[in-house]
C-alpha cells in the first residue's frame, strides 16, 4: 500500500435498486444512468424472517446485497458505509423526544450506523469484525481504505457495503446531488503484480477553490458505474480533496 493510494481487486460483486435489480439491468444503467426512483423492496430471502423484519428499507437494500455478493463465506471481515444511515429512523427518534413521548428501544437500536452489520453477523452467526463509517460525499472512498487497511493487515478478503437512499422530506433541503436509493458490494481482495484488472484508487489535497469534478450524481453511484466500467478514470473532487479511480490494464 503506497502513501495516498490503495490497490485491489473485487473477487465477486452485487447491487441492488429498485427496478435494477439483475446484472443486465445495471449494465443497461451504467451504460445509460436514470435515475432511480423509490419502489419494491428487496426480499433478502436469505436472512431469517425474525431478524428481516426488523430493517427497513435501507438495511434490506443493504443486506440483500451481502448476502449475494458473499454467499458461504465466513469469517470475512466487512465494512458497511453509507452517507445518511437510517435518518429517517432517527428523525422519528427526536420526533419522539420532542413530544415527550417514549422512545422505542428496537427503533434507537436500528437508527445506528452498524445496525445492518450487526443484523447480518447476528443472523450468519459470524463473529467476523466488522466496520460501519460514513464520511459524507466521501463516503465509499474511505470505506475502501479502511477495506485495504484492513487487507493489508492480512485479511484475505473484505466485504464492502455501501448503501444510501433519498433523504426524509424535512431535510431535502440539505441534498446536495439527486439522491437515489441504492446499494452495491464487492467481495474484495488484495492486489499483486499478477492481478489483471486491479482496481486503484488515490487521493490529493487540491484548493478548495479547484474546478469541481462532482456529478448531480451519488457519489456511491458514480463509482459503481466506474467499477461496472463505463467510466475510467473516474475523479471526484470533493471539499480539499480530489479522488481518483483508475484500473490497470489487463
Amino acid at each position: 500500500m503506497r502513501k495516498n493510494e490503495v490497490s485491489f481487486s473485487i473477487a465477486r460483486h452485487a447491487a441492488w435498486a429498485p427496478g435494477v435489480t439483475s446484472p443486465q439491468a445495471w449494465a443497461a444503467w451504467a451504460d445509460q444512468p436514470w435515475t432511480i426512483e423509490a419502489g419494491e423492496e428487496p426480499k433478502v430471502a436469505a436472512m431469517p424472517a425474525m431478524l428481516r423484519r426488523r430493517a427497513g428499507f435501507l438495511g434490506r437494500m443493504a443486506l440483500e446485497v451481502a448476502y449475494a455478493c458473499l454467499g458461504q463465506d465466513a469469517d470475512v471481515p466487512t465494512v458497511f458505509c453509507s452517507r445518511h444511515g437510517e435518518v429517517g429512523r432517527a428523525l422519528g427518534l427526536l420526533g419522539d423526544l420532542a413530544r415527550g413521548d417514549p422512545l422505542s428501544p428496537t427503533s434507537f437500536g436500528l437508527a445506528v450506523h452498524n445496525a445492518s452489520a450487526g443484523l447480518f453477523s447476528i443472523a450468519r452467526a459470524d463473529r467476523a469484525n466488522h466496520i460501519a463509517l460514513a464520511a459524507g460525499p466521501s463516503t465509499v472512498e474511505h470505506a475502501v481504505i479502511e477495506a485495504c487497511g484492513l487487507l493489508a493487515d492480512g485479511a484475505t478478503m473484505v466485504l464492502l457495503v455501501a448503501c444510501d437512499e433519498p433523504l426524509p422530506a424535512l431535510l431535502s433541503a440539505f441534498e446536495d446531488c439527486r439522491e437515489q436509493p441504492y446499494a452495491f458490494a464487492w467481495a474484495m481482495v488484495a492486489a499483486d503484480g499478477d492481478t489483471p484488472d486491479a482496481v486503484r484508487l488515490a487521493w490529493a489535497t487540491q484548493a478548495t477553490d479547484a474546478d469541481a469534478v462532482l456529478s448531480d450524481t451519488p457519489g456511491g453511484l458514480d463509482v459503481l458505474r466506474f467499477q461496472l466500467g463505463q467510466v475510467a478514470p473516474l475523479e471526484r473532487s470533493v471539499g480539499a480533496q480530489r479522488w481518483t479511480w483508475s484500473r490497470d490494464a489487463c
